[in-house]
């Protein structure tokens, strides 16, 4: 198992080049299942997660083959509706291949998902949308089953706002009889792409872009070809390695129009910030401002960035709050941090954090992706040497985010060891 031993006190100077975002990439796999065929993804990052996906798809009868950065998908050969716990287990984006599998099958097989250790984060609303869609899902031995299943089109309010559960019923609704409409939908850019592509792929999807869905369901849809859109998260997290080293980096293949909550929570750091048409410079100050931040669904300052800044308020010239609204327990990073010299303390869902003069450098342990994230940035202005264990948290969304961070001037080695 790999770690990552950083030595702090570089600030962070030129260019990097942000992936493909996961989050996009991961609902783009699952729906080149709604029609058999060859299916082109460009731009897909290379990630632990990508590579699941990959794995569950061929489970599924479909093959997959990467060229660099583009993914291949050949659907045609699918016809088994299992994807198994040993697969669906790592990764709860695997469950999105719920949908396609009734729209096109009429049967599912589907484990109920694992994924990043932190919180309860039930499917509820995943299942609750098909079975309104005449799914008529069971619970068996911990999967998600589906028999026989005819999907007709509904309409459906969620309850919450959910990035995961508008991707199922979007996939699922555009093959299913009828019309399906969905209130109170995500608007993340993610589900954006999404709709965008299905309707590139002859699916008709009406209000892309705001908070009710029309789809009108289409007895088929022809492969896609399409690139996946820049990763807003590691956009943001590789700005703020440049806020909280003082640095000045140019964060390029991004979309600023992405990053609108991420770049005011950063001027408000007292960054300076240039967004250009597919680049965002940032130039750190001497020391952070405290903050007060709240997490909310897109358009509002995303939970995946929330541990990225709470390292920064760490080492910031006061106390700032940081409050999580999405995922109420969304903090195991911060006895990590608190490892590293962090005053944080919690209150429910809010993080008070008092900014100190300086970390240093000491062993942690990566939790999930983005607190693995929050720890690299903490370390880059600890003294001396912080070893992060588990990263594999971290490759499951950021694709060689120690080689990106050499290139700009930090000291980041990936080491072997064995029984962590």
């Amino acid at each position: 198992m790999d770690a990552l031993i950083v030595r702090g006190g570089n600030r962070l100077s030129g260019r990097v080049e942000v992936s493909g975002a996961k989050n996009a990439a991961l609902p783009l796999m699952a729906a080149t299942l709604l029609t058999p065929g060859v299916h082109t993804l460009r731009n897909m990052p290379l990630l632990s997660d990508t590579r699941t996906m990959a794995r569950v798809l061929e489970t599924l009868g479909g093959r997959v083959a990467f060229h660099g950065h583009t993914c291949v998908i050949d659907t045609g050969g699918v016809s088994s509706c299992e994807a198994p716990y040993d697969l669906v287990r790592t990764m709860r984006a695997s469950v999105y291949v719920l949908g396609p599998l009734l729209a096109r099958l009429g049967d599912a097989r589907v484990s109920l998902p694992g994924g990043c250790a932190w919180g309860p984060r039930p499917i509820n609303l995943h299942l609750e949308g098909l079975n309104a869609m005449n799914a008529n899902l069971e619970i068996e031995h911990g999967y998600i089953v589906g028999r026989g299943v005819r999907l007709k089109g509904a309409d459906f309010h969620f309850g919450t706002v959910s990035v995961g559960a508008t991707a199922q019923l979007m996939m699922a609704a555009v093959r299913a009889e009828g019309v399906t409409t969905l209130d109170n939908v995500a608007i993340e850019p993610d589900i954006t792409a999404l709709a965008e592509v299905l309707v590139q792929c002859g699916a008709e999807i009406e209000g892309i872009g705001s908070r009710r869905l029309i789809i009108r369901g289409v007895k088929e849809l022809w492969p896609m070809d399409t690139a996946v859109i820049p990763d807003r998260i590691e956009a943001g997290t590789f700005l703020a390695a440049g806020a909280i080293t003082g640095g000045t980096l140019v964060v390029e293949n991004c979309e600023p129009a992405h990053l609108g909550a991420t770049l005011h929570v950063l001027e408000r750091a007292g960054c300076e910030v240039e967004p250009g048409e597919r680049a965002v410079t940032v130039r750190g100050p001497a020391r952070p401002k405290p903050l007060n931040v709240v997490t909310e669904p897109f358009p509002g300052f995303p939970t995946d960035m929330q541990a990225q800044v709470m390292a920064l308020c760490t080492v910031a010239g006061g106390t700032s709050t940081i409050t999580d609204s999405i995922y109420l327990d969304r903090f195991s990073h911060v006895p990590e941090l608190m490892r590293l010299g962090a005053d944080v303390h919690m209150q429910n869902n809010v993080a008070i954090v008092k900014g100190v003069d300086r970390l240093s450098g000491a062993p942690v342990m990566a939790t999930d992706i983005r607190a693995s994230a929050g720890l690299v940035l903490a370390a880059l202005v600890a003294d001396g040497e912080t070893k992060i264990s588990r990263i594999y948290h971290l490759d499951r969304g950021y694709e060689q985010i120690e080689r990106k961070l050499v290139a700009v001037g930090a000291d980041v080695l990936r080491v072997s060891q064995r029984g962590v």
